[in-house]
């Protein structure tokens, strides 16, 4: 299915360029789209080696941590809860761990500290996957989970809004973590229903309430502090976590007497090979990305959009922060630009650098998660993922719109 899709945009584009060329004599069309193959043949490597430092350190905590035994312990605790969303995996398996420290990290908005726990899961997951050229059902549903990603802190989003000089950089805080726990809600709904599992199980409600208690707790402790220091709280709660996450990992290695810079070097080599192997997917997905925006397609979807709306008498106003909503399945980069273009062109204060803000918090960069962890256990068939995944974001950016219009129309 991904590669129709990419089979897709890709003629899609050609087509586009041809009707630029034919219609409004840009003769200059199809010298952009070759360059913009140069220019993505250049930014997956480098995006590819960035991310090499990255996945080296994550990973070697994370072997640190599997030495000491502290992953098992969090597969064990959280063994009731997968045993009944994904029935396939064995008792506390280790993909339990990897994934519950993908999610946290996501959650607290650290996206990057996030990508190579969610590979680690997906090759925890490949060790008991029945057909290793396909997406097993508890990849999906993590699939799904991540790409629909609860993010309790968006921090990223309060920093650009701060940075553009916004009167209150925070006040899409309570908008985002809604839109977020619908967009997530709604993914978790629709796996269920086509894997046909027991979601409503007293077990799963007990789990699914404890997990809600925390952001729910946290949105009720931000919204008590002024509005000046939220983001600065926010951003030492998120930072102090994470360290505090290193240091607990490097204790318990101690404790339990693991060698803890072998541990480390262990798991920073595996880190380099996987970065390595990523850049062909990342190529792949950049390259129709490109060719879409230098093809004027996306421009001729917001007019499209503009024209139908009107026609059914729907306000329009949040039509400008939907280059956001479009780029942000396929680019999480792309979509943190074009929230800053909104920001620029309309006013950081203005009802669409709201909506795109908002927008930009509710969900995740899905193409991008399905290529990268996909291809990092080498799976081309991922069966109803995308789907599924669109589904929640589709969701989550309809409840972005509606609830920014709740709290700022």
């Amino acid at each position: 299915m991904l590669g129709r899709f990419w089979s897709g945009c890709i003629i899609t584009a050609f087509l586009a360029c041809v009707g630029q060329l034919l219609l409004f004599d840009q003769h200059q069309i199809f010298d952009q789209a070759i360059q913009a193959l140069f220019d993505v043949a250049t930014l997956s490597v480098e995006i590819a080696l960035g991310l090499i430092g990255l996945m080296a350190i994550w990973l070697g905590f994370f072997k640190i941590a599997e030495h000491a035994g502290l992953m098992a312990m969090i597969a064990r605790r959280l063994n009731p809860l997968f045993v009944k969303l994904m029935p396939e995996l064995p008792n506390n398996h280790p993909a339990i761990s990897s994934m519950t420290m993908n999610l946290s990290a996501n959650a607290l908005g650290l996206d990057n500290a996030a990508t190579p726990f969610g590979i680690k899961a997906m090759q925890d997951l490949q060790s008991v996957n029945r057909h290793p050229q396909q997406l097993s059902n508890a990849q999906i549903l993590f699939l799904v989970l991540n790409t629909s990603s609860v993010t309790v802190l968006p921090i990223s989003v309060f920093l650009f809004r701060a940075q553009q000089g916004a009167t209150h950089p925070t006040e899409v805080f309570i908008p985002i973590l809604i839109a977020t726990f619908t967009s997530t809600l709604v993914g978790l709904l629709s796996v269920a229903w086509v894997q046909k599992l027991p979601i409503f199980n007293r077990t799963v409600i007990s789990y699914l309430a404890l997990f809600s208690a925390i952001p729910i707790g946290l949105a009720a402790y931000f919204m008590s502090l002024p509005q000046e220091q939220v983001s600065q709280q926010a951003a030492l709660f998120a930072n102090f976590i994470l360290f505090s996450i290193v240091v607990v990992f490097i204790c318990i290695g101690l404790i339990k007497k693991v060698a803890v810079y072998d541990a480390f070097i262990e798991g920073a080599k595996e880190g380099f090979g996987i970065a390595i192997k990523l850049i062909p997917y990342l190529i792949a997905m950049l390259l129709a990305i490109a060719l879409l925006r230098v093809s004027g397609l996306l421009d001729a979807l917001l007019v499209g959009l503009s024209f139908f709306l009107n026609l059914l008498h729907i306000d329009t106003a949040f039509v400008e922060a939907m280059p956001t909503a479009i780029m942000k399945p396929f680019s999480g980069s792309g979509a943190r630009a074009a929230m800053i273009e909104v920001m620029q062109e309309q006013g950081v204060d203005s009802f669409p650098a709201k909506v795109s803000a908002v927008m930009q918090g509710s969900t995740e960069t899905t193409f991008y998660v399905l290529a990268v962890y996909c291809g990092a256990v080498g799976i081309s068939k991922i069966r109803y993922a995308l789907s599924c995944s669109l589904l929640a974001d589709f969701t989550g950016i309809c409840a972005a719109i509606i609830l920014s219009y709740v709290f700022f129309a």
